[in-house]
């Protein structure tokens, strides 16, 4: 059974000081990542819901449950790609010689 992302622990901590170094910009990078997260966190709830639903004999529409469960995957296979990429140019980053 699938479960959904559980938000990071030290998540608050971070936002903290992103806060206190920039308080008038709410749309870092820091903030769009974070709400991209639970968006996806909560697109994975919805199709764990859709697929209990499929599972017990309770769906009421066969294809919006298909749809639910398509755009969780397509999500996390997306944010996956962010990660990677973002862990490449960190990688980068760290070989570049100054």
């Amino acid at each position: 059974m699938m479960k959904g992302i559980n938000t990071l622990g030290s998540i608050s901590v971070l936002n903290k000081n992103k806060e206190m170094q920039n308080p008038n910009n709410k749309s870092d990078f820091f903030t769009v990542l974070q709400n991209s997260l639970n968006e996806v966190n909560n697109i994975q709830k919805n199709a764990e819901n859709a697929m209990n639903s499929i599972a017990t004999g309770e769906v009421k529409d066969l294809h919006q449950a298909a749809i639910a469960i398509d755009k969780a995957e397509i999500s996390m296979k997306m944010m996956l790609e962010v990660r990677n990429k973002a862990l490449s140019a960190y990688k980068d980053i760290l070989r570049t010689q100054l």
